[in-house]
Formats: structure tokens, sequence, C-alpha cells
């Protein structure tokens, strides 16, 4: 069974935009000046949430300190990857070019929001469990995240295709 000319399109746009996306935020000067500052800020973010909630902890850049536990953000921990993945594929569906940018942006803060919710999760994990923080931080919250940035595409997907359209297989 042959690909439909749509879906074959979509899979040539979505695998080069997620080459190109992977490749501009690996580049020195990228992650000098953009990446490294937006973790610095999520780290801010997080270390608020922290201590919110009454944990002392005090930020240094991508480090979340405390007492008994840091965590330090790194690229692949600051979700960029599951963001880039889900803009990937909005983008290069067949969609109107407003709704793809505007899907691409909620699903970036909301897959943000929730890298907030996993670091804080993670810090408080090694402070109270830390016999569990490896098993969270390399499978369990990597597969809660590509599987949010899954869930988001299709969820946009169902709002942005039309009811009437024909079911191509």
């Amino acid at each position: 069974m042959a690909l439909a000319p749509r879906q074959t399109r979509f899979l040539i746009v979505f695998a080069v935009l997620l080459i190109a996306f992977y490749a501009l935020i690996t580049i020195g000067w990228v992650d000098t000046h953009a990446v490294l500052p937006f973790t610095g800020a999520l780290a801010r973010v997080s270390g608020a949430a922290l201590n919110l909630i009454g944990e002392r902890v005090h930020v240094s850049g991508t480090v979340i300190a405390g007492a008994k536990f840091a965590v330090d953000i790194r690229g692949g921990c600051n979700g960029l990857e599951a963001v880039v993945f889900v803009c990937a594929a909005m983008l290069a569906f067949h969609a109107p070019m407003r709704k793809r940018f505007i899907g691409a942006a909620a699903a970036a803060v909301i897959l943000e929001a929730l890298n907030i919710i996993r670091i804080d999760s993670l810090y408080l994990l090694g402070v109270y469990h830390r016999s569990i923080f490896e098993t969270f931080h390399l499978a369990v919250w990597q597969t809660l995240m590509f599987g949010a940035a899954v869930l988001l595409f299709l969820i946009w997907t169902s709002k942005v295709t039309p009811r009437d359209a024909p079911a191509s297989l």
C-alpha cells in the first residue's frame, strides 16, 4: 500500500524540519546565545516554584541546589527536544499556516510548563527518594515528555482537520 501524496509530503517535510531544528539548537552560537539563557530561565522558574512549596533552593546558572541535592539542567533536560519534535510535526502538517504557528507555540508553552513540573519533581525525588531518581530521570519523564508531545500533536490535528474531510488510506 503506497502512501498518499499528502502523507508522503508530511513525512518528508517533518523529517527535514526535525533535522533542521535539531541541527539549529546544537550550533555553538545558538546554544550559547539562546539555548543556555533559555535553560537558565527555566532553572530560575523551577527554583522559584520549589521555593514556593517550601524547599530552600538557590539557582546559579542552570543549577538548582538545596542543602541535600542539586540538579543541573543540561541539553536534553530543558524540554527542547520534545518542543522541536512537536513543532516540526505541526509545521509539516497540512493545515492553514496561522493554525500551524499557533499550535506549535501553544504546544511549546504546554511542554515547557510540563518540563517545569518534571524538573521540580526530579529535584524532590533526589531529595526524598534518591534511589528512584535515575529511573524517573532517564525513563519515566523522558517517555512522558515525548508522549505529551505526541498527544498534543494528535489533539491539535483533530482540531485543525475538517470534520468532513474524506478519510484516505
